[in-house]
């Protein structure tokens, strides 16, 4: 049987990216049971309510939703288990840095899978002020307009 190849896109935190201004991104793995990576092949997750934070050297994700599989049976995983992410020990300390001096978090921006592993995208955030929503959607339709005027200049 081939080896997957490429990324594969589980799940996607749309929300996180409108919540908060994402400073930087880190890619980590997961540690996951064999249920759980069923349940992720079938495309099904969401880290809508999901965070990550730093305990004793080592990263977790929390409140990320990964469904029970439907064919498994009584060693079937719980669907909002907080889950080990393994970074390199460098990584670790700058998040861990980074949110002790306040007001960023860690946030889940995406679950894939990348050459056959279970992947997450963790993006060091800043949360945004009502206003700087506000203003983002703004620009978000000044473009589209934009876009719009010039597509129809040129027919």
């Amino acid at each position: 049987m081939p080896r997957e190849t490429g990324r594969k896109f589980i799940a996607q935190n749309k929300r996180a990216r409108h919540d908060f201004h994402i400073e930087e991104t880190f890619e980590a793995g997961m540690v996951l049971q064999g249920t759980e990576v069923k349940s992720l092949r079938e495309g099904r997750a969401s880290l809508a309510d999901g965070y990550a934070t730093i305990k004793d050297g080592e990263a977790w994700l929390i409140n990320a939703h990964i469904p029970e599989y439907t064919q498994g049976t009584w060693t079937n995983h719980s669907a909002r288990r907080t889950r080990k992410l393994l970074l390199h020990r460098k990584e670790i300390g700058k998040l861990a840095a980074k949110t002790k001096e306040g007001g960023l978090t860690i946030v889940p921006l995406s679950l894939y899978f990348k050459d056959g592993k279970a992947k997450v995208e963790l993006g060091l955030a800043r949360g945004k002020k009502d206003w700087d929503k506000r203003q983002t959607l703004a620009e978000k339709q000044a473009k589209r307009e934009m876009a719009r005027v010039v597509r129809h200049r040129n027919r």
